[in-house]
């Protein structure tokens, strides 16, 4: 257990730039005590100690303002960052080196017994306010975006955003934990893909009252309006690929 708190406490110097010395950090940081209530409440959890457990962990909530079942398996080297509002389920498991932000909620959607709450693996990062709900795999190396909610299992090495969450492959581009600005914009895609659709529908309205108004007859090949000497006045590549954007975003890109 020594070696694991003392991971625990170093992690914070290598993920927090304002972390100065080792008497604010053991004095001043909430996440770090709630893993150290959590270690030794989860350990008489685990020899079978009654009442006295929860009674640590409504302690720790008191103090610090984070929630974590004596029940809870915690890896090593977590960090939870100013961790206000995080809420962590008694079946959870939170993989080695996993960095988790205020208001996160690893919980459970129901009152089904058994294994009820959400399996995260190593280096995953879980953003402010996101909620990761039910018995679920979550994969390592993966990133879930602040206010995310995952509803289903992710396979490792991706990012996760949205509501509900939609999965961003990211194969074999390896990405620091901290760089939470180099998110993906599903919906900020497929809304821009909206508008590029829109554009194109009153530029082929606009063609066709000009060939009315010239007289001239209109044919439509493959869905897209000619000419009668048979020119596309549009080019159906681009379509499909944003037919493709708004699907996936549908679809939920793999979710």
């Amino acid at each position: 257990m020594l070696s694991t708190l003392l991971a625990d406490f170093r992690i914070i110097f290598e993920r927090d730039p304002a972390a100065r010395n080792w008497l604010e950090v053991l004095f001043c940081y909430p996440g770090l005590q709630a893993l150290l209530f959590h270690r030794l409440a989860h350990w008489l959890h685990h020899v079978g100690i009654p009442f006295i457990p929860r009674l640590i962990s409504h302690l720790a909530r008191f103090l610090t303002g984070i929630e974590i079942h004596p029940g809870a398996v915690i890896g090593k080297s977590v960090f939870i960052d100013h961790g206000m509002g995080v809420v962590i389920g008694e079946t959870a498991i939170v993989g080695d080196y996993a960095l988790i932000y205020q208001g996160v909620t690893l919980g459970g959607t129901g009152k089904e017994s058994g294994k009820r709450h959400p399996t995260l693996g190593e280096n995953v990062v879980v953003g402010a306010g996101a909620k990761v709900l039910g018995n679920i795999q979550i994969g390592n190396n993966v990133r879930i975006g602040a206010g995310s909610v995952v509803l289903r299992d992710v396979p490792s090495n991706c990012t996760v955003v949205g509501i509900p969450g939609r999965i961003i492959y990211r194969s074999g581009v390896r990405v620091a934990p901290l760089e939470h600005n180099n998110l993906p914009d599903s919906e900020a895609e497929v809304i821009r893909a909206l508008v590029d659709r829109i554009e194109l529908l009153e530029q082929q309205i606009q063609s066709l009252q000009q060939n009315q108004s010239d007289t001239k007859t209109l044919v439509f090949v493959n869905q897209l309006p000619v000419n009668k000497e048979g020119e596309k006045l549009q080019d159906g590549l681009s379509c499909n690929l944003r037919d493709k954007a708004i699907q996936e975003f549908l679809d939920g890109a793999g979710i």
